[in-house]
């Protein structure tokens, strides 16, 4: 449950950001990890670190949705609520370009004389650039309007 204040409201949303960070560097060491075991991956382990991961991350969605609701509902903020709408995309954007950067890593990997699979890489990597541009934004939008007096 989220707590119940404005002010504790706001840090809690803070903090569940750092928590996807934290995931995110755990996501992206582990598939170092996989990508070293290769040619013979050792897709058991990669497998189960998805599980792990995608857990952490629909636990962080899902009460991250429920702080939004509770800006917009609770608080009448439907600004902040906004904000979090459009992070919420942008991080589902992220997460979807993160696996598709794995994929393209594995793929050039296993394809080293291909230059196809290298371009695809930093296309990818300049993807995830804008992506994290974009959701910088949006937080700086929203620590700007939740600093305003209510």
């Amino acid at each position: 449950m989220p707590p119940s204040d404005f002010r504790s409201l706001v840090r809690r949303f803070y903090a569940l950001q750092a928590e996807r960070v934290e995931a995110y560097k755990l996501f992206e060491e582990g598939h170092e990890a996989y990508l070293r075991t290769g040619p013979h991956y050792d897709f058991d382990h990669y497998r189960q670190l998805v599980h792990e991961i995608t857990k952490a991350f629909c636990g962080i969605s899902k009460e991250v949705l429920e702080i939004k609701e509770r800006l917009h509902q609770v608080f009448d903020r439907p600004d902040l609520s906004e904000h979090i709408e459009k992070l919420q995309i942008k991080e589902k954007q992220k997460l979807e370009l993160t696996a598709k950067l794995q994929l393209a890593k594995q793929s050039a990997q296993d394809h080293p004389d291909d230059e196809g699979c290298q371009e695809k890489v930093q296309e990818i990597k300049q993807d995830i650039i804008k992506n994290k541009e974009a959701l910088s934004e949006i937080l700086q939008d929203f620590k700007y309007d939740s600093e305003e007096p209510e």
